[in-house]
């Protein structure tokens, strides 16, 4: 048996739109081996939701890899057991579809390193911030290059800093969220956002507090999406002491929570808006996974 372990993800990080993302200490993890005949188990949260035969999303980009790679995968049994929260902006897709690359990589006998990983998995998702946290671990930088290869620089949160995620009990499709996006956005908007995009990195690296809430302030994707997320207008205002700031986490609609450690209990404000708007919610003391994805062979696995 083989075994592969992928984290949950949180991308763009309010400013950094398709460009940052963070891993997050919540697990899918695939067991699998060659067999006579497909056979896929799902266990874990959200395991109705996950196909069992051959329209499973994971053997799915699976088979693709396999094709594009010139080679044919025999059948697997395979037993999914998944802690991420489904369609609620977390990386589920970001997650099974880096574990699909990594199981037909070691079907195949690709050996890819894991630059070729997260630029596989980059180019089938579409966009690189997901995925290079999934391959990569901890917080991520990511840019696809001018020659549709995937770049990334792996950096560290300070350790004076925290996360947390609150999970609302409604979904939002990712392509829901997506529509209610502008084709265009002003000079001042694009100026915006790259500014607090570079003052967002620099504040969690070097542990510069002062600069928050402003480095978490976006123009590109949350005013849109305020009207799919009852209260999110709210959460990102929210002021407390020891709360760096809230953000979409991805296209949500969970919010992803920066505070200084120490002050955890600012993330109960978000469960409070959730249900002032009628919404329960769940909060997710996730940590930040500083590892990627993580692969293991033998017997018993």
């Amino acid at each position: 048996m083989h075994k592969v372990r992928v984290p949950a993800s949180s991308a763009n990080l309010g400013p950094g739109f398709d460009a940052l993302g963070l891993a997050l200490g919540v697990w899918l993890e695939c067991r699998f081996a060659p067999a006579q005949k497909l056979e896929i188990h799902a266990s874990g949260r959200d395991a109705a939701m996950i196909a069992p035969g051959e329209n499973n999303f994971i053997w799915q980009t699976a088979l693709q890899v396999a094709k594009e790679a010139g080679g044919q995968l025999p059948p697997v049994y395979m037993e999914i057991h998944n802690e991420i929260p489904i369609g609620k902006g977390m990386g589920s897709s970001a997650a099974a579809l880096t574990a699909g690359v990594v199981i037909a990589d070691q079907l195949l006998g690709l050996k890819w390193k894991p630059a070729r990983i997260l630029d596989e998995a980059a180019r089938i998702e579409g966009h690189p911030d997901n995925v290079a946290a999934c391959v990569l671990g901890s917080i991520v930088a990511s840019a696809i290059d001018a020659g549709g290869v995937a770049r990334a620089v792996r950096l560290e949160l300070h350790p004076s800093y925290g996360v947390a995620i609150v999970v609302p009990d409604f979904i939002l499709p990712t392509i829901e969220a997506r529509q209610v996006l502008p084709q265009t956005y002003s000079k001042a908007d694009a100026i915006f956002n790259v500014q607090r995009s570079a003052l967002l990195i620099a504040a969690l690296t070097t542990g510069r507090t002062s600069a928050f809430p402003t480095a978490l302030e976006d123009r590109m994707h949350q005013p849109y999406r305020a009207r799919l997320v009852p209260g999110l207008e709210q959460i990102l205002k929210l002021r407390a002491p020891g709360l760096l700031g809230c953000v979409l986490s991805g296209a949500g609609p969970s919010i992803l929570v920066f505070y200084e450690r120490g002050h955890e209990s600012v993330c109960e404000h978000v469960v409070q808006i959730f249900q002032h708007y009628g919404h329960g919610s769940e909060i997710l003391w996730t940590e930040i996974a500083t590892n990627g994805f993580e692969f293991s062979t033998g017997e018993g696995i």
